[in-house]
């Protein structure tokens, strides 16, 4: 590590007669001050390092595929940031006033034929309590600024009582800097905890509902993303005829490849009422050459699923027809 200072560069009033360098006495000093601001150093490093996880880490959204490598990129991005740019970013995104709104899947830029999430973790306070936290951090920055770049001209290194009122700097100045420590990694362990709740509920069917099913824990669910709309399109894929597609057939077809998928699912009595309320169909009945009626349906273009989110059960089974 270099340091901040040369002790074979004092004043030559403060040489050994000797041998031209400082006295033993003040050369031990030399070497506490330094020691002293390693330890600051070294601190801010863990400081830094610490901010630096804590932004890559506290907030994603995006289509669940696209999260991990999300992640991975925000880790790249922020290895070089300097310690202002870092205080910049926490008090943009992470530590804000109540009631501050972010939105993190905002319409036209979100794929809506892809499930998609968002996980934000932020450290709310009242507007007077934060602006407290952003000076606070901000004399942070502007104390390590003055130890790297002006400690010397600060004090006179090359007197005893110079380097005495320079190790004391140094000792406030390391209980600054590991307060602020603690205190970030208080909330650095708020976030873990909350990641560890997160990744217990991957792991739970309530998880696997709403990434396969769109379905959310309340029951509530959009239809654009939802299972039962994604396995009628992909049925549409395999059995379209001129751009349509007979519902009995899709029936058979999902009910092979897709059991799970059922329209009680979704609180609908059966396949029309799924075509009719999800809105993502239209939906049309031809007699067949044996006199019957039958259903058949194709795919509406892909819409935002802002304002389609619809809970389960409570509606009848009447059926809309649509246009061909």
């Amino acid at each position: 590590m270099t340091t901040a200072f040369d002790t074979e560069s004092s004043p030559e009033g403060h040489r050994d007669a000797q041998h031209g360098r400082p006295g033993d006495a003040l050369h031990e000093k030399h070497r506490e001050v330094q020691r002293l601001l390693g330890r600051c150093m070294l601190r801010l490093q863990q400081y830094e390092r610490l901010m630096k996880t804590l932004l890559a880490h506290h907030e994603l959204a995006g289509p669940v595929d696209t999260l991990e490598a999300q992640r991975a990129s925000r880790v790249d991005k922020l290895a070089d940031k300097s310690l202002g740019t870092l205080v910049k970013a926490l008090f943009e995104s992470y530590a804000v006033v109540d009631d501050c709104e972010r939105d993190l899947l905002p319409e036209g830029k979100t794929p809506t034929d892809r499930v998609a999430m968002a996980f934000s973790q932020r450290m709310v306070m009242a507007p007077e309590r934060l602006a407290q936290a952003r000076a606070a951090v901000e004399d942070l920055v502007a104390m390590r600024n003055q130890l790297v770049h002006h400690l010397i001209d600060r004090f006179d290194l090359w007197s005893d009582d110079g380097c005495a009122a320079a190790a004391r700097h140094l000792e406030a100045c390391y209980e600054r800097i590991d307060q602020h420590f603690g205190e970030l990694a208080g909330w650095a362990r708020s976030m873990d905890e909350a990641r560890a709740l997160m990744a217990s509920f991957t792991q739970s069917d309530a998880f696997r509902e709403l990434v396969v099913n769109g379905i959310a824990p309340d029951g509530s669910f959009e239809w654009p993303v939802s299972g039962i709309v994604g396995v009628l399109r992909k049925a549409e894929q395999h059995l379209s005829e001129g751009g349509w597609t007979r519902l009995d057939r899709a029936r058979e077809w999902m009910a092979s490849t897709h059991p799970e998928q059922t329209p009680q699912k979704y609180g609908c009595r059966a396949w029309p009422q799924v075509l009719s309320e999800s809105r993502q169909f239209d939906l049309e009945y031809r007699v067949g050459e044996d006199g019957r009626k039958l259903a058949w349906y194709r795919a509406r273009a892909l819409r935002s699923v802002r304002g389609a989110r619809t809970e389960r059960g409570g509606r009848g089974d009447k059926v809309a027809k649509g246009q061909p």
